[in-house]
C-alpha cells in the first residue's frame, strides 16, 4: 500500500492548521485585527484542512480523487479572496469598502457563539499591517492557497492515472 498520498494530505492539513495558529498569534499576541476577507480566508483554510485530513484518513484511491478535487475547489476559492485582498492592498480604494455586508453575514452565522475568538474582526482589507519578505498576509495566503490547489490537482491526476 502506498502511504505517500495519505502523508501528503496530512501535511496539507497540518500546514493549514499552522497557518490558522499563526493568524491567531498575529491577532491575539501582536494585536492585528483581521478584516472580513481575512475571516473568509480562515474559513477556507479550515475547510481545506478538514478536507485534507479526511482524505488522508483513507487509503482508497477514489476518495483521494474526490478529496483532492474538493480541496482544489476550496483552495481556489481561498486564493480568489486572497487575490482580491492583495489587489485592494496594491490599489486601495478612496472609500474603504472590503465587505461590510459579508462581515455582517459572518457575524450572524451560528458559529458566532462557538468560535468568536477565531472569527471576530473588523479591520480594513486594504490596510497592510504585516509583511514578510516583501509580501503581505494576503499575498502569502494567495501563495499557500495556490500551492494547495496545485497539490490537489496533482493528487487527482496521479490517482486517476493509476486506475
Amino acid at each position: 500500500m502506498d502511504n505517500a498520498p495519505r502523508r501528503a494530505f496530512a501535511m496539507v492539513a497540518l500546514a493549514c492548521v499552522a497557518m490558522l495558529v499563526f493568524g491567531l498569534y498575529l491577532q491575539h499576541v501582536v494585536g492585528l485585527e483581521p478584516c472580513p476577507m481575512c475571516i473568509v480566508q480562515r474559513y477556507a483554510l479550515i475547510l481545506v484542512a478538514v478536507c485534507a485530513a479526511l482524505t488522508s484518513a483513507s487509503s482508497r484511491k477514489g476518495l483521494h480523487v474526490t478529496g483532492g478535487a474538493l480541496m482544489v475547489v476550496l483552495a481556489v476559492a481561498g486564493a480568489y479572496v486572497a487575490a482580491r485582498q492583495s489587489w485592494l492592498q496594491w490599489y486601495p480604494p478612496e472609500v474603504v469598502s472590503c465587505g461590510r455586508d459579508l462581515y455582517g453575514m459572518i457575524e450572524t452565522f451560528p458559529l458566532k457563539r462557538a468560535l468568536p475568538m477565531i472569527f471576530r474582526g473588523g479591520g480594513d482589507c486594504s490596510k497592510v499591517d504585516w509583511t514578510f519578505l516583501g509580501g503581505t498576509i494576503a499575498n502569502w495566503s494567495f501563495v499557500c492557497f495556490s500551492a494547495f490547489a496545485v497539490f490537489g490537482s496533482l493528487m487527482v491526476w496521479r490517482s486517476a492515472r493509476q486506475r
